[in-house]
């Protein structure tokens, strides 16, 4: 401990290191980054006659260990420390004639201008940059400016360091507007088995001459697991692609040591693009006993089924690493962007960096299993993207599910993981690249997914459970034969409203759609159509009730809302908050028929904000029923004006299966999946 300083200022300080060499004696100090890593970086940018500069030598080994392999010899080492300087000269002086060590400050440095081809700097800058005090920025932009003078132009400055953001950003921000280029090279290894947790980088600052006027910046970073650098735009973009290496060292570094308590997620991103290329999920499982067979797992989550509960949320990630029975599981999401060469290609390209996340305790050469859904990554088809000015970048897409269904999906980008339409698909149709079937001549392949849609499917359980609510319409009559008026606001993909214009013969359905470019989604890739008895009307859903309720109150029999909010940053995703304002809901009652029904969406997490929205559709509506989707944040809300409308749960059950049999005609198709009675089971009344 005493060889440490009072205040970081002493690194600075001639009298500190002139104590610590002298305390220390003869043992060789490297601050990070030992020869074997450091010399891959250091052989691109030293060629062996140059002649190199080492500033601030100390009594490192790393320019002796560059002498002995031949990568350079003619080497100048200066330092402040008297005592080091002689002992280095009484260590190499005999051992190795064309080095020198001189005693030389390198803030006036002796040297004759562009006298080196290379200037070395291991860890002397992150030991004078200390704090970004006037005096201590002052005296960094001499040792610049002294490195500049000596350099020859197309020298490189090579400056070792553990790239703190202040540190970096003063090092890239001072070289990039003298015109020089700057690339930044992570050390691979670096941060493994070592005292420092954080990784070692090396800036390569090439010097040019000054170009008058403003010239472009060249700013380059050169991850470890790569030789080819990534050009970023701005300083800032480089400060932040450090800063990510590092987080993601500490993290590593945590997960080596200790279970982790809270599910950790990360993307590994594409080398070319920068995009995200996988999402990982690190799952431990407290509960699963750990022997050598079963401590660590990686799942590939088939493409397209990311959204589902198993692979898309906390708890269910949680129950799919305890139910495969593994210590700690690593789930991998692939993204829809990239392309992927099969299960082996996938497995190759991730087998090194996941084992960086490996638990602690795994062997070195433990062999760590891919596990997945069927043993294959799935498929997954982008029919369509485009962006809207409302809801931002969207696809369409077609993705395999469970067996030999297909399923054609709309995502909104801005929140990825979140299915916004689905619906079931039949007939099938060639992927993109494959070509098409002659008629009978061959058996599809399981690869092709169907194009047509099936509108007697309701992919979304909130859907089925909003239909199911209907059956709390009026008297003892069937409702698919009455005449029924249904407002929809939020059309998606249609598949709601298309199901009730299908099954409810006599239903006349208005839907309201504030982005026209899902009125053109829906009708190009979901099979949706307007006619007689469905109309869309493109309009903002709150000035559409508050015109109706101006002009024609009582008009409907049921109103559905299922509209999401394009604001992210409220804890509620659906609806907007401007529609369970009690202004607007009292709007919204005005236009229901006394007997009818107002179906509501609602997707929640902030229990405050539930709890008021509740409170607010007690006020305006006087019974209230709730149904929870299992699985799922989504709750759907039946609210009817009259409390004269209540029902119990047998009478409910009993409407429920007289509304499902009536809808089962005789030649229509129905998905026996979707049992009324069952939607209804779990009402509740508030």
């Amino acid at each position: 401990m005493e060889l440490l300083p009072r205040s970081p200022a002493e690194f600075g300080s001639a009298r500190y290191w002139e104590r610590f060499f002298r305390q220390r004696g003869q043992r060789a100090f490297e601050w990070y980054g030992a020869f074997p890593e450091l010399c891959p970086v250091l052989h691109k940018y030293v060629r062996p006659r140059d002649k190199v500069l080492v500033v601030g030598c100390g009594n490192s080994e790393l320019s002796e260990q560059m002498y002995d392999v031949g990568m350079c010899e003619d080497i100048v080492n200066i330092d402040i420390s008297d005592a080091v300087i002689r002992q280095m000269q009484e260590r190499s002086g005999s051992r190795r004639p064309k080095m020198s060590y001189l005693l030389m400050d390198m803030l006036q440095m002796d040297f004759p201008n562009a006298h080196f081809q290379v200037v070395l700097d291991k860890g002397t800058l992150d030991a004078l940059l200390t704090d970004e005090e006037e005096a201590t920025l002052a005296k960094v932009d001499q040792m610049f400016a002294e490195i500049s003078r000596v350099l020859q132009v197309g020298g490189r400055y090579l400056c070792v360091s553990l790239a703190q953001a202040h540190v970096l950003k003063k090092a890239v921000e001072y070289f990039s507007q003298e015109g020089w280029v700057v690339r930044v090279h992570q050390v691979a290894g670096s941060g493994n088995n070592q005292q420092f947790v954080l990784p070692v980088f090396v800036y390569v600052m090439t010097k040019f001459r000054k170009i008058p006027g403003s010239a472009p910046q060249i700013l380059e970073i050169c991850p470890e697991e790569q030789d080819k650098p990534m050009r970023v735009e701005s300083v800032e973009q480089l400060v932040a692609a450090v800063k990510d290496r590092q987080h993601y060292a500490l993290l590593c570094s945590q997960l080596s040591k200790t279970p982790c308590r809270e599910q950790v997620s990360l993307d590994l991103c594409d080398k070319e693009s920068g995009k995200p290329r996988y999402t990982l999920h690190v799952v431990d499982s407290p509960s699963v006993k750990p022997s050598r067979e079963n401590r660590f797992a990686i799942f590939i989550i088939p493409q397209g089924r990311e959204t589902e509960w198993l692979f898309g949320t906390e708890e269910g990630r949680r129950q799919l690493a305890t139910s495969a029975g593994f210590g700690r599981l690593v789930t991998v999401a692939l993204h829809r962007e990239q392309h992927y060469e099969g299960m082996a290609g996938i497995q190759a390209e991730l087998s090194g960096k996941v084992m960086e996340l490996a638990p602690p305790g795994l062997p070195a050469r433990q062999q760590v299993p891919f596990l997945s859904v069927g043993g294959d990554i799935g498929v997954r088809a982008v029919q369509h993207c485009d962006t809207s000015p409302l809801s931002g970048e969207y696809v369409v897409e077609d993705v395999k599910g469970e067996g030999t269904c297909y399923f054609r999906r709309l995502i909104f980008l801005r929140n990825r993981n979140v299915v916004q339409s689905e619906a079931r698909l039949l007939a099938p149709t060639p992927l993109p690249g494959q070509k098409k079937r002659r008629k009978d001549k061959k058996k599809p392949s399981p690869a092709e997914p169907p194009a047509a849609i099936d509108k007697s499917y309701l992919c979304c359980e909130h859907h089925k459970a909003m239909v199911a609510g209907l059956c709390l319409l009026g008297g003892p009559d069937p409702l698919p034969g009455a005449s029924l008026a249904v407002l929809v606001v939020g059309l998606g993909g249609g598949s709601l409203p298309l199901f009730i214009h299908d099954y409810f013969s006599q239903a006349h359905v208005a839907v309201v759609e504030i982005d026209s470019s899902m009125l053109e989604v829906a009708t190009r890739w979901f099979g949706f159509s307007q006619g007689d008895r469905m109309q869309v009307h493109v309009s903002d859903g709150l000035d559409y009730v508050a015109k109706l309720a101006a002009e024609a109150p009582a008009q409907y029999d049921a109103i559905m809302f299922d509209v999401d909010s394009k604001d992210l940053t409220v804890g509620m995703s659906c609806p907007p908050p401007a529609f369970v304002e009690k202004p607007f809901l009292q709007k919204v009652k005005s236009i229901l028929k006394p007997e009818g029904i107002f179906v509501l969406n609602l997707v929640c997490r902030d229990a405050r904000l539930k709890e008021s929205v509740l409170a607010t559709l007690r006020d305006v509506f006087p019974l209230l029923y709730t149904r929870r989707i299992e699985g799922e944040v989504n709750e759907i809300l039946f609210c009817q004006p009259s409390p004269e409308g209540r029902r119990d749960p047998t009478e409910l059950g009993a409407r429920a299966r007289a509304l499902e049999g009536a809808l089962r005609e005789p030649g229509r198709p129905w998905d026996s999946s979707y049992v009324l009675a069952d939607m209804l089971q779990a009402v509740k009344i508030l």
